[in-house]
C-alpha cells in the first residue's frame, strides 16, 4: 500500500483546500532522515514475510478472469494469508488521521482508471479491464508489501504495451537502488522511462520504508530530482511501487477516502516490490525464487 503522510495530506488538502499544512507536517521531513537501518537476519525475516505475499499472487493469477468478483478474490487472499499464520495489515487500517474510515479488505483492487487503494467490494472484472491488486500482511512481527496489475482475459495490444512498460518502470527503479546512489535517482529513472514511452507517472503516492511497520521512513517518490534525498546504503528496506497513467498523471480522491482516480479516466497501472539494498546492489524480497 503506498503511503506517505505528506503526500496524503497534499492530495487531501486540494481536495478541501487547505491551505497549510499542520506544523507536524512540516516537521517530517527532518525525521524522515533517521531511516532505519536492517540486520541481515531482520531482512530475512522481512524475505519470509514477503514470500507469502509473493505466493498469494500466484494463486490471484490462477483466480483472475472475467465474471469473478473482487470480494471472491479478497476472500481467497485473507484465508491464504490466515493460513500461513499471518496477518493482513490492510483490514481495519484507518490511515491518517485516526479518524479516517477504516479499510474494508485485505487486499486493495484497483480497476482500470483507478490508480490505487481499490475497494474490494462486489464488483465484478469483465473481459479487457486491468486490475491492480495490492497485499500487506505481517508474519512474525515483519511486514510484507507488493503490487501487481493482471490483466482480465484478453486486453488490446496498446493496454498490453502500457502494462509492460508500467512493469519496466518498476525495474529500472530497482535497478537504479544501488549502495552510494541517492534515493531520487530511483525516481529519476522511474520518470526518464515513463516519459520515453509517453505516460506519465503519480507525484502524489510514492514507496515508503518497511520492516516491522508497514509505513517506516524513508518516503520513496518515483520521480526525479535525482539529486534529491538520501545516500542510499546496505540495510535499508524499503518498497518501490510506481503507478504510472496512460494519460495525464493528475488525480483525486473518491467520496469512499480510499480509491484514488485519473482526473482524465484514463487507465492506471501499478506493480510493486519491497527491496533491500545491500552491499552487492538491491534484493528482491517479495520476488519468488527462480
Amino acid at each position: 500500500m503506498g503511503f506517505d503522510l505528506n503526500l496524503w495530506f497534499n492530495i487531501t488538502m486540494r481536495r478541501l483546500k487547505i491551505k497549510k499544512k499542520p506544523k507536524f507536517l512540516r516537521q517530517q521531513k527532518i525525521r524522515e532522515s533517521n531511516f532505519i537501518i536492517k540486520t541481515p537476519a531482520e531482512i530475512e525475516k522481512l524475505r519470509a514475510a514477503n514470500q507469502i505475499v509473493a505466493e498469494a499472487f500466484v494463486k490471484l493469477d490462477e483466480m483472475i478472469k472475467p465474471g469473478v468478483k473482487l470480494s471472491d478474490l479478497d476472500r481467497m487472499v485473507e484465508a491464504f494469508i490466515i493460513s500461513k499464520g499471518a496477518k493482513s495489515l490492510y483490514k481495519g487500517y484507518r490511515g491518517n488521521p485516526p479518524t479516517h474510515p477504516p479499510f474494508p479488505g485485505t487486499i486493495c483492487a484497483s480497476i482500470n482508471e483507478e490508480i490505487c487503494h481499490g475497494l474490494p467490494n462486489d464488483r465484478v472484472l469483465k473481459n479487457g479491464d486491468i486490475v491492480g491488486i495490492d497485499i500487506g500482511l505481517r508474519y512474525r512481527g515483519f511486514c510484507g508489501d507488493a503490487c501487481v496489475t493482471f490483466p482480465v482475459g484478453e486486453i488490446d495490444d496498446k493496454t498490453a504495451a502500457f502494462l509492460k512498460v508500467a512493469k519496466e518502470c518498476l525495474y529500472v527503479g530497482i535497478a537504479a537502488a544501488q549502495p552510494g546512489n541517492r534515493l531520487g535517482m530511483i525516481g529519476q529513472a522511474i520518470e526518464d522511462h515513463t516519459r520515453k514511452h509517453g505516460y506519465s507517472v503519480v507525484v502524489e503516492w510514492g514507496g515508503h520504508g518497511i520492516g516491522r511497520e508497514l509505513h517506516e521512513p524513508i518516503s520513496v517518490p518515483h520521480h526525479g530530482p535525482a539529486e534529491y534525498g538520501p545516500i542510499l546504503r546496505p540495510g535499508m528496506t524499503f518498497t518501490i511501487e510506481p503507478m504510472i497513467n496512460m494519460g495525464a498523471a493528475s488525480c483525486h480522491l473518491l467520496a469512499d477516502g480510499w480509491t484514488v482516480e485519473t482526473d482524465d479516466g484514463s487507465l492506471s497501472a501499478q506493480y510493486e516490490h519491497t527491496i533491500a539494498v545491500t552491499a552487492k546492489g538491491p534484493d528482491i524480497l517479495s520476488k519468488l525464487p527462480d
